[in-house]
């Protein structure tokens, strides 16, 4: 039996209701991760009830990377082929990760002060990720001043993708180093727990509330994802709109 294939970001209405339907399923884990956060899970023997924090901080840091890493991918798939729409996923890519590294800071630094008393610290981990954060940041705000320079469609021009796609692939040297920042300098910032199992192991309870937050921000982060393409090819002229690169599921 053939299995159908369906073009998430065609604009279609076969793409919109498996857009939808992923939506849903995004709605349904959020749900059960926060019952599974807010009330199954302990709270931390040290930190008490502000190690709930971790189930926004860490899912938002680490979806941010795998965004940070749809831009260097569709940045390496454009300069390659030549093809326009990969261009516009690394650009909807930076636009997610940015989002969520600001969401990480933001949380991080809650957490820090109900934890250290202190809402910032010269911290590695800290001051590396507010590096990426400016790092994508420029990205964008690359895209947007080579749009208003040349006059070009962001997203639709290959004088805005070429450098942009050059610059998105180099800041992704940045994402390493904020995760092994821990490991290779002094930090107050705690090494991996899940995936270090010479280390003490992490509460079962709070192992799957964990695993069930970050498939939640993962899903809800791939549907922004292809919302925010959908909306870009919109607002494309006719021209370029023949540029497609299928993201198939089944």
């Amino acid at each position: 039996m053939r299995a159908s294939t369906v073009d998430l970001v065609a604009d279609t209405g076969r793409a919109a209701a498996g857009r939808r339907t992923m939506a849903w399923l995004a709605g349904g884990l959020t749900a059960a991760a926060t019952v599974a956060g807010g009330w199954l899970a302990p709270p931390d023997e040290v930190q008490g009830q502000a190690q709930r924090l971790m189930y926004l901080h860490v899912p938002a840091a680490w979806v941010a990377y795998c965004a940070f890493a749809v831009v260097l991918t569709a940045s390496g798939a454009y300069l390659i082929g030549g093809d326009l729409r990969w261009d516009r996923f690394a650009r909807a890519g930076a636009e997610v990760g940015a989002a969520l590294t600001a969401f990480a800071i933001a949380t991080g630094s809650l957490w820090g002060n109900l934890v250290w008393g202190s809402w910032w610290a010269w911290d590695p981990r800290l001051v590396s990720t507010v590096l990426l954060l400016l790092a994508y940041a420029g990205y964008l705000a690359l895209r947007r001043s080579l749009a208003e320079r040349t006059g070009a469609r962001d997203g639709g021009d290959h004088r805005v993708a070429r450098p942009a796609a050059v610059v998105g692939m180099a800041s992704f040297l940045l994402v390493p180093v904020v995760h092994f920042s821990v490991v290779w300098w002094r930090s107050l910032h705690q090494q991996a727990t899940v995936l270090a199992p010479h280390r003490p192991t992490i509460d079962p309870r709070m192992g799957a509330a964990l695993l069930l937050a970050v498939a939640a921000a993962t899903l809800a982060a791939l549907c922004v994802l292809l919302y925010r393409v959908v909306r870009l090819e919109r607002r494309l002229t006719p021209e370029t709109a023949p540029d497609r690169v299928p993201v198939r599921v089944g």
